[in-house]
């Protein structure tokens, strides 16, 4: 009989999206329910605040984008 330990098999997926430090932009947009144009476009605009260029992808820094959403009276 073969046991499989779960912890290794939990994949980054199977975490929450409010847990999560990082999201791509897909979601990002689901989480803050925005548009994915609209997310794009925040992130191009504020790369290096709160969006970071990884390979090929943006990913949102979920704390600081939620604090410019705080900060911010529009979008």
């Amino acid at each position: 009989m073969h046991l499989v330990d779960s912890s290794q098999n939990q994949s980054a997926e199977a975490l929450p999206l409010g847990e999560k430090y990082m999201l791509t932009i897909k979601e990002a947009a689901s989480y803050f329910n925005i548009g994915t144009k609209k997310m794009r476009r925040i992130a191009e605009d504020n790369l290096g605040n709160i969006a970071v260029f990884c390979g090929n992808r943006f990913l949102i820094v979920r704390p600081k984008f939620e604090e410019f959403i705080l900060n911010s009276s529009e979008i």
